[in-house]
């Protein structure tokens, strides 16, 4: 009987990092930043240092405020993994090449597309049991148009006026514009696939 291989994990990235790198890439300074989010520069500053790890949701709004895609917070490293050579049509992430991101409250956050997509966000979050996509009070919205299927345990979903709970294989779609607030209400770790598609970028 042949011995279980267990698959490849996901190597780990810093955020911080590479959201600078972003940032001036594009010319925005950190106050400048911190204007369009609304937040303080030294909370700018010490989410490019790492000492506090951004929710999904402050991820989300950090790269619609830099105009770019979030998959580009993943960085050129791991695209180099992939094999995108045009003469063979396609491109390919082996699992032991993939990276992951740490964000606040335990959640990860993972890219799915081997490369970046034009226009589109795909990626896979994990939300240990109490973790919130958008820890500060309030509903949160974004750009785009978001599907979602939820692959193990229970996410819950707050919008204006209706709560939604998804369990594994339940699949829901808005609007990004619609305030909304994910979170982990169960005992155990949710699994969950996301498609944002952004009209126009």
């Amino acid at each position: 009987m042949a011995d279980h291989v267990a698959a490849p994990e996901a190597s780990t990235a810093p955020v911080g990092a590479r959201l600078r790198e972003l940032r001036k890439a594009r010319g925005i300074s950190a106050r400048a930043l911190a204007t369009r989010l609304e937040i303080s520069p030294s909370a700018v500053s010490q989410i490019e240092r790492g000492v506090l790890q951004p929710s999904i949701a402050r991820l989300i709004a950090i790269t619609d405020a830099l105009d770019v895609p979030l998959a580009d917070v993943f960085g050129i490293g791991d695209d180099r993994a992939a094999d995108d050579d045009p003469h063979h049509g396609f491109a390919l992430q082996r699992a032991g090449h993939a990276v992951q991101i740490p964000l606040e409250g335990g959640v990860t956050f993972r890219r799915i597309s081997p490369v970046p997509s034009p226009g589109v966000d795909y990626f896979i979050t994990t939300y240990p049991p109490g973790a919130t996509a958008h820890p500060e009070d309030g509903l949160f919205r974004h750009d785009g148009y978001e599907i979602g299927t939820v692959l193990a345990g229970e996410l819950t979903i707050d919008f204006d006026d209706e709560r939604v709970t998804l369990r594994a294989g339940d699949a829901i779609s808005y609007p990004c514009s619609v305030p909304h607030l994910l979170h982990n209400t169960g005992t155990e770790d949710v699994v969950a696939q996301w498609l944002i598609v952004h009209p126009g970028r």
